[in-house]
């Protein structure tokens, strides 16, 4: 389709206004991805990085532009050329030497520079008091292991906020249980792969409270899009408290008995773990404190009995194409699972 200039100028203005309005709305509200708002030092390293890239690629961009532009105006066919050549020059020591070396100088600058950022994230040192996690990809959710307060949840990571002046860094050890995965936390830190039989590493320190919103950055089969996760960042007071919940086993409801009695009894136990019962399941996240997360099916949607008892009954109407096969239960067992579920906060 050829587009005329008035179009094409059209075309690139939408798109401009619709760049600039998702930069305006991810500055504004912190639960959009976005590298242009760093909310902790290895993402702030990173994005000063990008614009001195960014600068250095857009003053070789208006120079070269500025030479052609200016090339095709003097030069261009006039309606007295007699249709001979210009003279024509071969070889200049000058040129050639110059075209040589600042390439070089710009490819080196830009080297020492990643470089630099590359060192200061890779080789940080971190204090006594760390958070140490542990982050399991899988198809398709995330599971987070606390070794230090030996509890295990899932796809909504829990860390401490961070004192720029006497910084509580959360170290991140990264594995996958099948395939491919990458952890990716725009406005906290670059992507890092998670890739199976290798062990990866990372690290935040976010100086903000508040949901920071990532996912999985690399393919990883149907639900790749839907591999969503949620960084909590509360205040040292707040996260104590959350740590402390967790580390509680499952609450025992007397009104839920039934709800507990059939997820006992069905191949619920094979998959998931619930801490205090008879359920001890790897396969799937651990459900001890299901109700303290926000999300159910690692963000595809909010946690809430409607949600929570269509997932029992046919995972695919809001995850298509994940591992979690449906129940094929009663409507009356799905109800008793369902206010069960509710109960495990």
């Amino acid at each position: 389709m050829k587009l005329d200039r008035t179009a094409w100028f059209g075309f690139v203005s939408v798109q401009a206004a619709f760049v600039l309005a998702a930069s305006k709305a991810s500055l504004a509200d912190p639960a959009i991805p976005s590298i242009f708002s760093p909310s902790s030092t290895p993402a702030d390293s990173i994005y000063h990085l990008a614009l001195f890239v960014l600068a250095i690629t857009g003053a070789i961009f208006v120079v070269v532009f500025s030479l052609l532009a200016y090339a095709a105006i003097k030069f261009r066919r006039r309606a007295n050329d007699d249709g001979r050549e210009p003279p024509q020059i071969y070889g200049s020591n000058q040129v050639e030497l110059a075209w040589t070396v600042i390439p070089v100088l710009i490819v080196v600058v830009l080297f020492l520079a990643a470089a630099r950022v590359i060192h200061a994230i890779e080789d940080a040192k971190f204090p006594p008091g760390t958070i140490e996690v542990t982050a399991i990809g899988h198809q398709f959710w995330w599971e987070f292991q606390y070794p230090g307060q030996g509890f295990i949840t899932a796809n909504e990571l829990h860390v401490p906020v961070s004192d720029r002046d006497h910084p509580t860094p959360t170290h991140i050890t990264l594995m996958s249980a099948d395939t491919d995965h990458s952890f990716w936390v725009p406005k906290l830190a670059g992507k890092t792969d998670l890739i199976p039989n290798r062990v990866n590493n990372m690290w935040i320190d976010p100086h903000e409270t508040g949901v920071y919103v990532g996912q999985c950055a690399q393919y990883c089969g149907t639900q790749h899009a839907k591999m969503l996760l949620r960084v909590v960042v509360e205040s040292r007071e707040n996260f104590d408290k959350w740590l402390a919940n967790e580390k509680q086993p499952a609450a025992d409801v007397a009104s839920a008995a039934d709800g507990r009695r059939v997820f006992e009894s069905t191949a619920c136990v094979n998959c998931h773990t619930v801490a205090g019962t008879n359920a001890h399941g790897k396969f799937g996240p651990d459900l001890t404190h299901l109700m303290s997360r926000v999300t159910i099916a690692s963000g595809a949607a909010e946690n809430t009995k409607d949600n929570l008892r269509q997932w029992i009954k046919n995972p695919d109407t809001i995850k298509p194409g994940c591992l979690m096969p449906a129940m094929q239960m009663s409507d009356q067992d799905i109800d008793a699972v369902a206010e069960y579920l509710m109960t495990l906060h």
